[in-house]
């Protein structure tokens, strides 16, 4: 048996989770989330718990066993607490500002980048260079965060470009002169 999938995801005081056939919804203070079970699975809310079962042995069935208990442990997690990601804008003249429900970053192109933030993320700048990115969703909250960092990974030579909060780049020596 799947040792993730078969330990039961905790329903904290503030959050309410609902099954109804093969979708799952959370509500809590941090928005609302709704998942489609993957296949062979089901899920049952048992009092305080969330447990997830499976419909067969297989391997796909074990697989999609740990990956729905998974998903609905992120998905609680998600209401009740949130997820963050932070990155940090590094390079002269590189900053970025939210205006309105649009990124705008400058990142030494001829042309600043707009990049539109989706439906349940948050996005604070401060400094001009420090990004956080907060939703209840943890897929977008990460896909966000890579797809503002994908404009302008950094780059081992100077060091420039948009990376997370505490990553670390391997700096190269450039060519010397004989």
């Amino acid at each position: 048996m799947s040792r993730i999938g078969k330990s039961p995801v905790a329903i904290p005081a503030k959050v309410k989770v609902t099954v109804t056939g093969n979708r799952v919804s959370a509500e809590g203070p941090k928005g609302k989330l709704e998942l489609g079970l993957p296949a062979l699975t089901s899920a049952k809310v048992d009092g305080t718990n969330v447990k997830v079962e499976r419909t067969g042995e297989t391997s796909q069935a074990r697989a999609m066993h740990g990956l729905a208990r998974a998903l609905i442990n992120n998905m609680v997690k998600g209401v009740s607490d949130g997820f963050q990601k932070k990155l940090e804008i590094q390079g002269v003249g590189f900053k970025a500002a939210v205006q309105g429900a649009v990124v705008n970053l400058s990142l030494g192109f001829s042309h600043p980048i707009l990049y539109p933030i989706p439906a349940g993320i948050k996005v604070t700048v401060e400094e001009n260079t420090k990004l956080t990115i907060d939703g209840a969703d943890k897929e977008t909250v990460g896909r966000v965060a890579a797809e503002i960092r994908s404009y302008y990974p950094p780059e081992p030579y100077k060091g420039k470009g948009v990376r997370y909060a505490g990553e670390k780049v391997v700096r190269k020596e450039g060519k010397t002169v004989q």
